[in-house]
């Protein structure tokens, strides 16, 4: 079916040729017969030109040429009859030309006055229903076809711009990641070798102390006292030093629920359901609290619509401004007509009310969860 849908204007053409054929063949028979040579030549055009349909289109100048010569021939017989074959010929050497004007493909009206059998009226009807189906498909149709294949090219110029851009947010959102994850892995080896520089000879002094003090317990009790409360004091200023360096030394809040929030967007990803973190503004603003409630209301947004969404893809969005931050956590899935304050809306809920901010819940298209909290 689709071949025929392509190829009509073929079908329509050898439907005209075949039928002008028959009728010169008709009207010669009537006027004084036809020979034997006439039918000869009038099936060797319909050979010939049908023969053009098959071979490229570089070749089909030379049997449409062939075409018209036999066609002068059967005229230089008498045969005026086959006179609407004439203007056949002049269109199918219009159409091998594509950037003709289509003012043209009147011209060959024109021949309509040129003394046949054939009655005026039907030659006028003839050649003006080819004239309308050259210019109809020569013209219109080709234009449509040239411009469904350009708008064809630019929509698959666009599905690949757009995987390209999945691709490199994709790839951007993995190398946050990683850069976050190698930042806490420097910082967890950083303080691990900070305590063992500050603290391991602090410790190791205490014990060697401690196991003196015990073999001075009974000969001098009050030397091994002494010892005691020095090494209590160490251990004391050992504690507060342990203080300041976890301190100065631990990830921010900011890092750590930035890694996790792009945690669970790959893990979403894995289960097939596309989730994408998009940030504007200095999410450094964020205070450690709040950061605390978006972390907690988005696993339980996205929990949610991976359970019950029956989504394909998951928007979560941070948006600082001056005074505050929006949340939003979206999904494409089938919505719902009533929310029902479960015990994890309610937590969302409860959580938002002591951070002094609000929350939204927008049930079509999809499901929508949006929060907005103070900086």
């Amino acid at each position: 079916m689709e071949r025929l849908k392509n190829n009509y204007f073929v079908l329509v053409r050898l439907f005209l040729m075949v039928t002008f054929s028959i009728y010169g063949i008709t009207e010669g028979t009537r006027e004084s017969g036809v020979s034997a040579w006439v039918l000869l030549l009038a099936s060797l055009y319909i050979a010939v030109m049908a023969f053009g349909e098959l071979v490229p289109e570089k070749y089909r100048f030379v049997c449409v040429l062939l075409g018209i010569v036999v066609f002068a021939v059967m005229m230089l017989l008498g045969e005026k009859s086959f006179i609407l074959l004439g203007f056949f010929s002049a269109y199918e050497l219009l159409a091998l030309f594509k950037n003709l004007n289509p003012k043209l493909y009147f011209v060959p009206i024109a021949g309509i006055f040129i003394p046949s059998p054939i009655p005026l009226l039907t030659m006028l009807i003839a050649t003006s229903m080819m004239t309308v189906c050259c210019i109809q498909h020569n013209f219109v149709i080709r234009s449509y076809r040239k411009q469904m294949m350009e708008d064809t090219i630019t929509e698959q110029n666009l599905k690949r711009d757009i995987k390209e851009k999945e691709f490199a947010a994709k790839m951007e959102q993995r190398k946050s990641m990683l850069m976050a994850e190698n930042q806490i892995l420097e910082e967890r080896a950083s303080l691990s070798q900070t305590l063992h520089d500050k603290l391991g000879h602090n410790i190791n002094g205490s014990v060697y102390q401690l196991e003196a003090a015990k073999v001075l317990l009974e000969k001098d009790p009050k030397k091994s006292e002494t010892i005691i409360q020095a090494v209590i004091d160490q251990l004391r200023s050992g504690m507060d030093e342990i203080r300041v360096i976890l301190r100065k030394e631990r990830p921010a809040k900011k890092e750590l629920a930035m890694l996790q929030l792009y945690k669970l967007c790959e893990d979403c990803n894995n289960k097939g359901v596309k989730t994408e973190l998009v940030t504007e503004g200095d999410t450094a603003l964020i205070p450690d609290p709040i950061w605390e409630v978006i972390l907690d209301n988005a696993f339980e947004a996205v929990s949610n619509s991976m359970k019950y969404s029956k989504c394909s893809s998951i928007d979560i969005t941070i948006c600082v401004m001056k005074q505050r931050v929006r949340v939003s956590i979206a999904d494409n899935g089938i919505g719902c007509t009533q929310i029902e304050d479960g015990m994890g809306i309610s937590g969302m809920r409860q959580r938002v009310r002591v951070a002094s901010g609000t929350i939204d819940f927008q049930t079509d298209p999809g499901f929508t969860v949006t929060m907005l909290l103070p900086i």
